[in-house]
């Protein structure tokens, strides 16, 4: 095994593991807080900080692993996310500030831990090798996904046969095992940039990445709208779902679209060769006929659960591919000295589309149901569409 694979796999497994307790903190704080009352747009506020602050640790995030290395953001990140499970465990302060002061602390911590991953990809393979590039940040992308709906269901299943407390202890106690593990197998010098940028820097004079980072708060808004509190809400009080059903679903959802995007290379035909602009500008355009198709079907009255399952399954793959040529893209338009630069910008736009899907997917389930939701993924989908129009196929040339 090579040092670039090692150092590889040791990346990928400790964003597995963090990945896990990711997907199982939402899903906690999602049932348990709905199971005490709490108003599809009062769970959605719990998120609140928790996407905002992914903002700002995306755009400072990427200017420290520049300057300290991607090996220390990724184990701040899981410290921090220890921390923040901590947070929630004395039961009688969770107030709706506390607990939205710990979700801040955990966007903190997963997205330096999902920039400092990400980048250190394009540190581990060659110049030249695009196709190589492809293949492994989507599996490195793709497997995560999958194991965050794995994290959806351990969630649901620590509620419902632990108790909250029970279940953030081991949680907790999983990832710091993690953390100590891949703290001592990286190297040090992993992602740090052979000079000191300026702080200046972390903002994008590169056109390409501008428009893709636009697209991608846009592509992520249109997910979040409706998958982060409408479709568990609408599942559990609507439908009927127990718990364990929601989270199951949840779980196998993720599962499946993470798969999918694993997979991408094989399935687009790509293996050999790696995607252009062309190909994010189709499959926007494919997704963008989703949500807009599931909100015509619920209009004429079909039964609402088996649309909504199927509808889901159909977006999630098609979703899934859109976000595995972003992923490929922002690593292809970096150079690999600003790579932490660049992806620590582009995820901060991502954190944005998060942060507004998030908000509106409480309050427009709350005004408008669920028909009201996939509408508006629909418009988020049609704005990153018209934004990828512009990016450069020949991103060889945009590289600053």
């Amino acid at each position: 095994m090579t040092l670039d694979l090692r150092n590889y796999l040791t990346v990928t497994g400790g964003y597995w593991a963090f990945t896990l307790t990711d997907g199982a903190l939402r899903m906690l704080v999602v049932l348990y807080f709905h199971q005490l009352g709490y108003s599809p747009f009062q769970v959605a506020m719990l998120f609140l900080f928790y996407e905002f602050f992914g903002i700002v640790t995306n755009l400072v995030g990427g200017w420290l692993a520049a300057r300290l290395g991607l090996n220390v953001t990724m184990h701040l990140g899981m410290v921090l996310q220890i921390a923040a499970l901590g947070m929630l465990l004395p039961t009688a302060w969770l107030s709706v500030p506390y607990v939205m002061a710990a979700q801040a602390l955990s966007g903190i911590a997963k997205d330096l831990n999902k920039m400092s991953a990400k980048a250190s990809v394009k540190t581990l393979v060659p110049k030249d090798a695009d196709a190589k590039l492809f293949k492994w940040v989507a599996i490195l992308t793709g497997s995560k996904n999958a194991l965050k709906g794995v994290g959806f269901f351990l969630g649901a299943a620590l509620l419902q046969v632990a108790g909250f407390q029970n279940a953030l202890l081991i949680l907790a106690g999983g990832l710091f095992v993690v953390t100590l593990l891949t703290l001592l197998l990286l190297p040090d010098e992993l992602g740090k940039a052979k000079s000191k940028p300026k702080f200046t820097q972390v903002f994008s004079n590169n056109a390409a990445i501008n428009w893709l980072s636009a697209a991608r708060f846009f592509l992520f808004g249109a997910r979040d709208v409706w998958f982060v509190v409408a479709v568990p809400v609408f599942m559990h009080a609507v439908l009927g779902w127990s718990f364990m059903q929601v989270g199951g679903f949840m779980a196998v959802w993720v599962i499946g679209y993470g798969v999918v995007q694993a997979s991408a290379p094989a399935l687009l035909g790509l293996k050999q060769h790696a995607p252009g602009a062309g190909a994010a500008q189709f499959w926007a355009l494919v997704l963008l006929l989703i949500p807009a198709g599931i909100a015509l079907v619920l209009g004429q009255g079909w039964d609402a659960g088996s649309v909504l399952v199927a509808g889901l399954l159909i977006f999630g793959v098609v979703f899934a591919i859109n976000s595995a040529l972003h992923s490929y893209l922002i690593l292809a338009y970096a150079d690999h000295d600003k790579v932490a630069l660049k992806v620590g910008f582009y995820y901060m736009a991502n954190a944005g589309g998060r942060l507004a899907g998030t908000v509106l997917s409480g309050w427009s389930y709350q005004q408008y149901g669920l028909e009201g939701c996939l509408w508006l993924s629909a418009g988020f989908v049609l704005a990153a569409l018209l934004l990828s129009l512009r990016l450069p196929e020949k991103h060889e040339s945009f590289v600053t």
